[in-house]
């Protein structure tokens, strides 16, 4: 069952979505060559409460962190670690906040230090993929509408979606309907109505989409051992257009 959110409780949720770009600031500035997951998970965590958030991963279904941040093949689910991150690497990093009630999703992938040129156009065209998905995201066009965006763009690029991994609704719950996916189907998916929130988030992979799940039953990683990216934003349909809830600023897509 897909719920509509009200104008006020989109307010809400965009509090919760700026604690979250907060978060993911705070970490930005942090993310660099020595430094463990652990410790940027700390950091994530301390921040979140001192908002009046709380982090939504952590508890969920048992996983132990405030974040998920995911290293170079890693798409998405790592656990934090005590291993520092190391020149070169890419760090994707999702948070989630609750906030009165209502939560807030968004993941963004980062260089650690300096990248080769192929790590720097995967991270460029997979926020382009977001972008592209985003746009799409209006009141009387379909899930398939966001799905075909994505997925063209990423191809176009060279690169591959990750089929066994979509996006979501997001509201009350961190996962409500409808799901949403980054390639074209045969599920198109519903139509879009004004008050319809969803995580927007392409994941996708310089090589083969084929993941698997490591034995800590969270993490997930390419099979090939290819880099991989992630960007999400929480989106809210509105009678303006989409617009951005993960955002230290009221972002309407025009």
């Amino acid at each position: 069952m897909i719920i509509r959110k009200s104008q006020q409780e989109i307010e809400t949720m965009a509090r919760a979505g700026r604690v979250v770009a907060d978060t993911l600031a705070l970490l930005g500035e942090h993310i660099g060559p020595g430094i463990t997951t652990q410790a940027l998970d700390a950091l994530a965590e301390e921040y979140i409460h001192s908002q009046g958030g709380e982090p939504t991963f952590k508890g969920y279904k048992g996983y132990p962190a405030a974040t998920c941040l995911s290293p170079n093949g890693m798409v998405v689910h790592g656990i934090p670690g005590k291993d520092p991150l190391v020149d070169g690497d890419i760090l994707s990093v999702d948070v989630g906040v609750t906030l009165d009630g209502f939560v807030a999703d968004s993941a963004w992938t980062y260089a650690v230090g300096a990248i080769d040129a192929e790590a720097q156009r995967l991270l460029e065209v997979c926020q382009s993929a977001l972008e592209a998905g985003i746009e799409q995201a209006r009141a009387g066009n379909t899930i398939s509408d966001i799905s075909r965006a994505v997925q063209t763009v990423t191809e176009a690029a060279g690169f591959s979606v990750i089929r066994s991994l979509v996006g979501h609704g997001v509201g009350r719950s961190m996962h409500e309907d409808p799901q949403v996916p980054n390639f074209v189907s045969s599920y198109r998916g519903p139509e879009l109505k004004e008050g319809m929130t969803i995580a927007i988030e392409p994941m996708i992979t310089v090589g083969s989409p084929e993941v698997y799940i490591h034995d800590d039953e969270w993490s997930i990683s390419t099979t090939d051992s290819s880099l991989a990216a992630h960007f999400e934003h929480t989106v809210a349909v509105t009678e303006a257009g989409p617009r951005i809830l993960t955002s230290k600023e009221r972002v309407l897509v025009p």
